[in-house]
């Protein structure tokens, strides 16, 4: 329900955008918007973590993606529409694009609060029986559920920073993020390949659905083989090549090749680590729950700093050669974080009561030692 309502703000603040005069206003309206617009995101992730089990999970998050690439693939075009009606009832066509695009999310927030379940312990749309069956898919994954071990915030925000694995998730997605800053500056750098306004807006959209596409094929593999790891590095070192085409060439077919693939390259890593952080920093709940939103939080700082690297058109050298160190230093990570939690597999493995609680102390619990529980994926 809270998703929905924050949702709704959301939307009505965006709408007020319209009624802004000065940039004081529209900085102070944009903060407030900011403000409900961070519940939703690490707030649907964690939602979906609660219903779906480790083999389903990535796909639902793709599902998440996917809607995102979509909004960017005709966001473009819905607003070159919904400009045509400027000066209509005196209403600047840029206020329109606000009220309509407002009062639509409005529309939806309380649509979806009528139909959303809540968790599964507590759906008030499912039978007993099915409820049950809900919380035993879950609790027979990870030793509990949604309706246990609620801790005090603040001491699950320290707990949680004080878990190495966090840490170094937060970092990952701090350069995932830097790379896929490329999304937001898209429209930029096809502008660059020097065709209309018009024909590069229509440009835009066919690298979106191929990455829809794409980040579906990659969760549904995540799912099915139970991995994440090869695929994180897969999708990194093709995105380091593809950095290289528009930086050498100024060949349109060649650059916009590398814009086709750039896309899910770039932001793909994102979507298999926010499956990790549910899966692997499952326990205690509320620790899930904190650390997805201080990994989307602290990691979506990076677009504050990336936004000043798309100049020097048309090969933008300092955006993409910035953006291949963060894919190198990606891979460093995320390559020690497998190492990391291979250790604690071993440890867990060793049946040493010393080194098993080591392991604990990171979250594991006794009810997932008992169910065999280990680090996954990596």
């Amino acid at each position: 329900m809270y998703i929905c309502i924050a949702v709704s703000i959301w939307g009505a603040i965006s709408a007020a955008t319209a009624a802004v005069k000065t940039y004081s206003q529209l900085l102070a309206v944009r903060a407030i918007l900011g403000v409900a617009e961070a519940v939703f995101f690490p707030g649907a992730i964690y939602y979906l973590s609660a219903w779906y089990t480790k083999r389903e999970l990535g796909k639902r998050i793709a599902g998440l993606y996917i809607a995102q690439q979509v909004g960017n693939a005709f966001g473009g075009l819905f607003a070159a529409g919904i400009m045509q009606l400027d000066g209509t009832h005196g209403i600047r066509g840029w206020q329109w694009l606000f009220i309509i695009e407002g009062s639509a999310t409005v529309g939806i927030g309380i649509v979806c609060a009528c139909i959303m379940p809540e968790f599964p312990h507590n759906s008030r749309m499912l039978t007993p029986l099915q409820r049950d069956l809900a919380v035993w898919r879950i609790e027979s994954e990870a030793g509990t559920v949604e309706a246990e071990e609620w801790k005090n915030t603040f001491s699950t925000v320290l707990q949680a920073l004080s878990d190495p694995k966090l840490l170094l998730m937060i970092f990952c997605n701090m350069l995932s993020q830097a790379q896929g800053s490329i999304a937001n500056y898209f429209p930029t750098l096809v502008k660059s390949l020097n065709y209309s306004s018009t024909i590069s807006l229509l440009l835009t959209a066919p690298p979106y659905i191929l990455a829809g596409i794409v980040y579906y094929g990659i969760m549904y593999w995540s799912d099915r083989r139970n991995t994440c790891y090869p695929l994180i590095v897969g999708c990194i070192s093709i995105a380091i090549t593809m950095y290289i085409i528009p930086m050498a060439t100024t060949n349109v077919g060649a650059r916009y090749f590398s814009m086709m693939i750039l896309p899910f390259a770039s932001v793909g890593p994102q979507l298999l680590l926010y499956k990790t952080i549910n899966v692997h920093l499952a326990r205690p709940i509320s620790k899930r729950a904190v650390a997805s939103a201080l990994v989307n939080a602290i990691g979506g700082t990076s677009n504050i700093w990336a936004s000043y690297l798309y100049y020097q058109a048309p090969h933008f050298y300092a955006a993409f050669g910035t953006l291949m160190g963060c894919a190198f230093l990606f891979v460093a990570t995320i390559t020690f974080y497998r190492w990391l939690v291979l250790r604690e597999n071993r440890r867990l493995e060793s049946e040493d009561p010393d080194q098993i609680a080591k392991v604990m102390k990171g979250g594991v619990t006794e009810e997932m030692v008992q169910l065999n529980w280990r680090y996954e994926m990596y």
